[in-house]
C-alpha cells in the first residue's frame, strides 16, 4: 500500500470547555484568512447558527468550516464543550489529524477540558494548546500552562503529546503570540503552528475507497447528508459505493453518490470528486448513519468506530390532554409528536426514542437535562404542543442482579461564604466531597462525586444558595451501586381549584401560602399548579375567586391589594421543579405545570393507594 501525504490539507478540531472561546477563535481564523470581504458585516460567533446556540452562547452541534492559509486548506471543526453533547465530540475527532485545545487564561483546565482531551489523547492526536483570553485583567497564563501540563501527565499523554506547543491568544482582540508576556498582532502564529504541528493527512489514493461518516446533517430538500473524511481511494459523483458498518455486519447496501461537496469558509461547494484527506459532505443516500463506511463495491471494508456513550436520563414526552390542549400549538397529535421525535434521531446520535405501551407517550433518553431541554425548546419553537414528565435516571444491573446508577463528577466554584450551604445541600443528595481548594481571590473549588439523580432539580437551588455567583460543571463519571433514596423538593405545590381566569383578590389570598408562578388575568384550570407552598403538603387554592360586592365595598378596592411579583420559571427551572406526580405542559406560548391527575378526588384516591 503506497501511503502518500497531502501537504495541501490540514484537518483540525477545536476542543474546549464551555465558554472558553472556541467559536470566537474560529470567527477570527475565518476573518484573517480572508473568507469574508473587507466590507462584509459579520455576526459574532458566526458558527453558532442555531437560535438557541446564539441565545445561550453555547455550541450544541459540531460544525465544519475551512480556511485557506497560503496554499494550504485548513478544515476546522468547531465542537461543543458541554458534556451533554459529548456524543458530538467523540465522533468528529475521527475526521481530524490534530486538535487545538482552547483553555481560558483565568479559569484554567475545567472538567470538560479533561473530558474532550481524554478523547483526543485516546485517538493519539497531536495537541496544540491555545491559552485564550490573555487580555483578561485577572489572566494567569503561566499557571494555566502548568495546569494543562499536569492534566496531560495525569491523562498519560505520550512524549510527543506532552511536548505540545503553547499559543497565547485573545480571540476577541484577534491576536496570538508565542510568548505570554508579548502581545501579538494577528493570528499568524496560530496558523503557522497548525501547519508545522498538525500532520498532513495520509492515505492511499489508489487503494479501494473508504469514507467514514462522522456527522449527519439534515436538509428538508435533500434529506440526510453524511459528512466524513476520505481515508483511502477517491470518491466520485454518480459513483456506486457500498454502505457498511463496523458494528452491524448485516448492513451491506449498494448506493449511489448523487452530490458531493467540500467546505470553503462557511459554504459547501459542489465538487466532482475528492481524494484522501478531504472532508466531504455526501447527499443522495437515504439510509446513511453515523459510523457507516462508504467503500469500494468490490472491496467492502468497514472502518472501526467507537460506540457512542449511552444516555443516562429519560423523560416521557406525552400528548397534551389538559383542558387547554390544542389552543396554542400547531402540531398536537401523537402522530406529529412521534414523527418529530424519530426525525431528531437523524442528526442526534446520543438520543434514544422508544414507543411505550400507550400511543400517547414516548420515552426519550438523552445525555443530561440540557440535552433534553434543548430538544424541548426546539420543538416548542417549531409549534409543537405536548407534556413532559420529571426526568428519571436510567439504571443498569450488575452480574449479581444489583442495581447500578450513573454518577457524575461535579466541579463547583463559589465565593467562600457560600461553600457551607453547597456542601450541606449536596451531601443531602448523596454527594461525596472529594476535594476542596481555596484561591487567593476568595473563591472555593469543590469537587464532588454525586448520583445523576441527585443533580436533578438542583441547579435552581444552587443559584439561589450562591446568590447567582456560583458556577457548577458536571461530567459523567460511570456507574456505581445504588446509593439509596434521595429526598427532593421539601415543599408542596399550590394547585388551582377551578377553571377560569386568575384575579387579584384570589391571588392575594393564595400568596399567603407560598410563592406564586402566575399574575392576574391568566387562564388556569383545575389541577394546574400556580405556585409553591411554604410547607410540605399540596394545597388547593381558588385564584379565580372574586370579592362579593356589598353596599359598602366596591369592586374597585381590589386595586389596593398588593401582590408580590410572581416567580417566572424558565424551561429548565420548570423541569427541575416538577415532582413524579406532575407534568410540564409545553406550548409555543406558555409553560404550565400541572398534576398528572387533574381531578382532585381521583388524585386523593391515587395518593392513598401509593
Amino acid at each position: 500500500m503506497a501511503l502518500a501525504k497531502r501537504n495541501d490539507i490540514r484537518n483540525v478540531a477545536i476542543i474546549a470547555h464551555v465558554d472558553h472561546g472556541k467559536t470566537t477563535l474560529v470567527d477570527e481564523l475565518l476573518k484573517q484568512s480572508g473568507v469574508f470581504r473587507a466590507n462584509q458585516e459579520v455576526a459574532e460567533r458566526v458558527m453558532d447558527s442555531n437560535d438557541i446556540e446564539r441565545e445561550r452562547g453555547i455550541t450544541i452541534l459540531a460544525k465544519n468550516t475551512a480556511v485557506t492559509y497560503g496554499d494550504v486548506k485548513i478544515n476546522i471543526i468547531d465542537t461543543p464543550g458541554h458534556a451533554d453533547f459529548g456524543g458530538e465530540v467523540e465522533r468528529v475527532l475521527k475526521m481530524v489529524d490534530g486538535v487545538i485545545l482552547v483553555v481560558d487564561a483565568f479559569e484554567g483546565a475545567m472538567p470538560q477540558t479533561r473530558f474532550v482531551l481524554t478523547k483526543a489523547l485516546a485517538l493519539d492526536l497531536p495537541v496544540i494548546c491555545c491559552v485564550n483570553k490573555v487580555d483578561r485583567p485577572e489572566a494567569r497564563p503561566h499557571e494555566v500552562v502548568d495546569e494543562v501540563l499536569e492534566l496531560l501527565l495525569e491523562l498519560d499523554a505520550s512524549e510527543e503529546q506532552l511536548d505540545c506547543p503553547f499559543i497565547f491568544a485573545s480571540a476577541k482582540a484577534g491576536y496570538a503570540s508565542l510568548d505570554p508576556d508579548v502581545k501579538g498582532t494577528d493570528m499568524k502564529p496560530l496558523f503557522e503552528t497548525i501547519l508545522s504541528h498538525v500532520p498532513a493527512p495520509e492515505g492511499d489514493s489508489e487503494a479501494p475507497l473508504q469514507v467514514l461518516i462522522s456527522t449527519i446533517d439534515y436538509n428538508e430538500y435533500v434529506g440526510r447528508i453524511g459528512i466524513g473524511k476520505v481515508s483511502n481511494g477517491t470518491i466520485r459523483v454518480n459513483g456506486e459505493v457500498m454502505l457498511v458498518n463496523h458494528h452491524d455486519e448485516s448492513k451491506k447496501q449498494r448506493v449511489k453518490v448523487t452530490k458531493l461537496y467540500e467546505f470553503d469558509g462557511l459554504n459547501k461547494v459542489e465538487v466532482e470528486s475528492a481524494t484522501i484527506g478531504a472532508i466531504v459532505a455526501i447527499s443522495g443516500i437515504a439510509d446513511i448513519h453515523i459510523g457507516d463506511t462508504l467503500c469500494d463495491v468490490n472491496n467492502p471494508e468497514a472502518i472501526p468506530f467507537q460506540k457512542i456513550s449511552e444516555p443516562t436520563l429519560a423523560m416521557n414526552f406525552i400528548v397534551n390532554d389538559s383542558p387547554f390542549a390544542g389552543t396554542e400549538g400547531k402540531f398536537v397529535t401523537s402522530r406529529h409528536l412521534r414523527d418529530r421525535l424519530y426525525r431528531e434521531l437523524n442528526t442526534d446520535v446520543s438520543l434514544r426514542v422508544e414507543d411505550t405501551n400507550t400511543t400517547e407517550a414516548f420515552k426519550v433518553s438523552g445525555r443530561g437535562e440540557l440535552h433534553l431541554s434543548v430538544l424541548i425548546e426546539n420543538m416548542r419553537r417549531e409549534g409543537f404542543e405536548f407534556a413532559v414528565s420529571k426526568p428519571e435516571v436510567l439504571y443498569k444491573e450488575d452480574e449479581k442482579g444489583g442495581t447500578l446508577e450513573p454518577v457524575e463528577q461535579a466541579i463547583i466554584d463559589v465565593p467562600d461564604e457560600f461553600s457551607g450551604a453547597v456542601i450541606s445541600k449536596l451531601s443531602e443528595r448523596k454527594g461525596e466531597l472529594r476535594n476542596m481548594t481555596t484561591n487567593a481571590s476568595g473563591t472555593t473549588r469543590l469537587e464532588f462525586i454525586i448520583p445523576s439523580r441527585g443533580l436533578i432539580g438542583y441547579r435552581g437551588e444552587f443559584l439561589t444558595d450562591t446568590k447567582g455567583n456560583g458556577v457548577i460543571n458536571t461530567i459523567f463519571e460511570g456507574y456505581v451501586p445504588y446509593k439509596g433514596e434521595i429526598s427532593y423538593r421539601g415543599q408542596g405545590s399550590l394547585i388551582a381549584y377551578e377553571t377560569g381566569v386568575s384575579v387579584t383578590y384570589g391571588l392575594f389570598n393564595a400568596q399567603e401560602r407560598g410563592t406564586l408562578f402566575i399574575s392576574p388575568g391568566e387562564k388556569v384550570y383545575s389541577g394546574m399548579i400556580i405556585g409553591q407552598n411554604g410547607k410540605a403538603e399540596d394545597v388547593e387554592v381558588n385564584v379565580c375567586k372574586t370579592k362579593h360586592l356589598s353596599n359598602t365595598r366596591s369592586s374597585g378596592s381590589d386595586d389596593a391589594l398588593k401582590l408580590s411579583p410572581p416567580r417566572i420559571l424558565s424551561l429548565e427551572q420548570a423541569i427541575d421543579f416538577i415532582e413524579t406526580d406532575e407534568l410540564l405542559e409545553i406550548t409555543p406560548k406558555t409553560l404550565r405545570i400541572r398534576k398528572k391527575i387533574l381531578d382532585p378526588l381521583a388524585r386523593k384516591r391515587a395518593a392513598r393507594r401509593n
